[in-house]
């Protein structure tokens, strides 16, 4: 169990608004894990989800209509202005359906005649193609989603034209390589949003009286709202120390300049949180000197100081302690349901433990990738015993059972011992993670991570050309791409798809033809979701770092005094990658509902594109000549299913009698019989009891042969190419 928070509190951990709108975001849970191994005191606070509270209630609506001037509204902002009643009525019942209790209500929204509608609502006409199958419930989340997104427009239209659920003020915190425009923010008038979240703010250090308040920084949309409490912090508790950490740092103020920025806080932190914020506590509580700080920004008179002490190791994975959930208003967050792509679906609807099965990437090698940076470098795995005991923690913390493990890409054979692990130890819970499509992804390795839980994988296929995967390094081809994406289907886990376009040097053609592989594994039904994003140089990659070697330019002049890893580049094929935006997304888009697969590509463009050279049976091809996996001795032998029942039997036959026996099993939606000898069934049993998922020790196939040829004096061959085999597959002996 987790330690009982103390009210005064000598660290506040705080996300400021806004990241998530359905669980929290990890860093401040995984903290607070450690801060509790070390006996430091703290409290963990998601002013994003405090803010969206007061904010889509009775009384927050009430309080924004109030305020604005109906003269210069938008026809738009003007329904929504004179429907403030109904909105006013109805809030309260539609956030708590969104938090799963108020569930009844589904009735009411589909009806569509309970909420009012604006122009977010001019999109439902395929709702019934997109949400047919899926139920009365989400198709009520997604009305009830366009509803809050009707608000949210009319609060950037009339109120704070920063506002956004998952990011505050993004435009002027991305790509800022000089503070001034951020300066200047944060210096003018509190906005609407703001005058929410301050008071919320001075609320929480009230209660507990903390010597250290440190940010979390996720993205571009949390900067400008952490700032403007870090401002408030110096204004009105001058005593308490600020700090910055979390991944906008960590990628973007890793050169910080400008002297402005302690002006609002005192540290900024870098890379895993844990030493840092141990040896920050030590620096203010215990007095210790600058020089002990761990990769800290610091301001000593007017220059920026950082301070790196090479005798404070970093803490292993293993002795992080387990994610603390406790504090966070678990209650109070939202399930959403915003486009219908089913892999954002997952992202934004229902409560996820966010969990790490290894810090860093396996692989570390992709060229677009900031993998010069701890964060993906430095892999450092976590055994599967001790992620099981991690995940009962938090199950009985939470009394939540979803998991998205949030790694870069989680390693197959760690993949592998916890599907295992969690299956031996009867722990059940639905999970899905982050992936590369490697070739140890095999069929069977994938139904055992479906048999333990997993319903879902996201990978980057890029670009889908085989010149391009190289050169991006990412240690896949088409090939095999298909068969890993045809293993994960087979099994029933939903595949997700990373798609990239606008890599250096790739052509007008590669582009084609890329979205033309995408359209085939769409239609054979291989992978369920995907998303394109246009290619970003970053200072931190190998094509940022090295550009001439990738034929790009870098177009940034000097490095600029704030932050610095988005890169403005030329690429020197001087094609305008971003014409091809629309057509790509609107492509996926009627891919993901399974529609468009027999238009020609050109129909997505408003401009003439070159014909694809992709053979239009190009994956068919792919499929139809996967071999099957072949046996070696070291695959290991895997029974996931209950041990059959044996019997024994007599047959007569012609007069004489002749001893048989059965295996009689069943799995959780089918029933089967083996007939056979008695010393085949007795050796079979035997064999299911040897290579039971329970057995501490995995048998090898080569164990398996030596075992089977001791009991029958038979080839093991006979029985793999036999009906028997066939059935035993079927099921739960699995091949890995």
């Amino acid at each position: 169990m987790f330690k009982k928070d103390l009210l005064k509190s000598d660290i506040l951990l705080v996300t400021p608004p806004f990241t998530q709108l359905n669980t929290p975001y990890p860093a401040t849970v995984y903290l607070k894990g450690f801060l509790n191994t070390k006996g430091i005191s703290s409290t963990q606070v998601d002013l994003g989800m405090d803010v969206i509270s007061v904010l889509f209630s009775q009384q927050g609506l009430k309080d924004l209509f109030n305020q604005v001037q109906v003269k210069t509204l938008s026809g738009n902002a003007k329904r929504i202005y004179h429907l403030q009643d109904i909105y006013i009525q109805t809030i309260d019942s539609v956030m708590q359906f969104l938090r799963g209790q108020n569930s009844t209500l589904a009735h009411a929204i589909c009806s569509e005649q309970f909420l009012p509608e604006a122009s977010r609502f001019n999109q439902i006409n395929d709702l019934e193609w997109a949400f047919g199958n899926m139920g009365l419930n989400d198709k009520a989340k997604h009305l009830a989603t366009l509803y809050l997104e009707d608000i949210s427009d009319f609060i950037i239209e009339t109120t704070d034209p920063h506002f956004g659920f998952s990011r505050y003020a993004e435009r002027i915190s991305s790509s800022a390589h000089n503070f001034d425009e951020l300066y200047e923010t944060i210096a003018a008038k509190n906005s609407y949003i703001t005058d929410i979240m301050l008071p919320t703010l001075e609320k929480y250090i009230i209660q507990n009286s903390p010597k250290i308040v440190c940010f979390s920084i996720p993205f571009p949309g949390n900067l400008l709202s952490a700032f403007k409490c870090g401002q408030f912090i110096k204004q009105h508790y001058p005593n308490i120390k600020v700090a910055f950490g979390g991944g906008f740092p960590n990628t973007e103020l890793r050169s910080v300049k400008d002297p402005r920025v302690f002006e609002f806080i005192d540290f900024i932190c870098l890379d895993d949180g844990e030493a840092p914020i141990e040896q920050l506590y030590k620096f203010i509580i215990e007095k210790t000197k600058p020089t002990t700080l761990k990769r800290t920004f610091y301001l000593e008179g007017n220059k920026i100081k950082y301070a790196n002490n090479p005798v404070i190791k970093d803490y292993p994975q293993k002795d992080i302690g387990t994610p603390d959930y406790s504090d966070l208003k678990l209650d109070q967050y939202i399930s959403v349901i915003e486009v219908t792509n089913p892999m954002h679906s997952l992202w934004s609807d229902g409560r996820w433990n966010k969990l790490t099965l290894a810090h860093g990437c396996y692989w570390g090698k992709c060229t677009f990738c900031d993998v010069s940076l701890d964060y993906i470098q430095n892999y450092d795995p976590v055994k599967a015993e001790q992620i099981c005991d991690r995940i009962e923690t938090i199950i009985e913390a939470t009394g939540e059972t979803g998991f998205h493990f949030v790694d870069e890409a989680a390693p197959p054979a760690l993949m592998r011992d916890l599907a295992i692990t969690l299956l031996r130890r009867n722990i059940t819970i639905t999970w899905w993670t982050n992936i590369r499509f490697e070739k140890n992804f095999s069929a069977d390795l994938c139904q055992l991570l479906k048999t333990s839980g997993c319903i879902a994988v996201s990978g980057g296929i890029e670009v889908a050309s085989d010149r391009l995967l190289k050169l991006i390094d990412k240690g896949i081809d088409l090939q095999q791409l298909t068969h890993v994406t045809s293993n994960f289907t087979e099994a029933g886990i939903m595949v997700h798809a990373y798609l990239m376009y606008g890599f250096p040097s790739q052509s007008d053609l590669e582009t084609i033809n890329s979205l033309e592989v995408v359209r085939q594994l769409f239609e054979h039904g291989l992978i369920q979701s995907g998303f394109w994003h246009q290619f970003a140089m970053t200072a931190h990659s190998p094509v940022g770092l090295s550009p001439q070697q990738f034929k790009v330019e870098n177009l940034l002049i000097e490095e600029g005094d704030f932050a610095n890893n988005d890169l403005p580049h030329y690429d020197k094929t001087g094609i305008d990658h971003t014409k091809y935006s629309h057509g790509l997304k609107t492509a996926i888009y009627n891919y993901m509902h399974g529609a468009g697969f027999e238009l020609e590509l050109n129909e997505w463009f408003d401009f003439k594109i070159k014909s694809t050279t992709i053979s239009p049976n190009f994956i068919e091809s792919i499929l139809e000549g996967m071999a099957s996996s072949v046996l070696k001795p070291s695959t290991k032998v895997i029974w996931t299913g209950k041990l059959p029942q044996k019997t024994y039997y007599e047959v007569k036959k012609k007069g004489k009698t002749r001893s048989m026996a059965r295996l009689e099993g069943f799995s959780r939606n089918d029933q089967y019989i083996i007939k056979d000898r008695v010393d085949t069934i007795e050796c079979l049993y035997d064999l299911l009891k040897l290579c039971h998922i329970q057995q501490r020790k995995l048998m090898s196939f080569k164990s398996v042969d030596d075992f089977y040829k001791s009991k029958t004096t038979k080839n093991i061959e006979i029985l793999v190419n036999s009906a028997t085999f066939d059935t035993l597959r079927n099921n739960g002996l699995l091949l890995i």
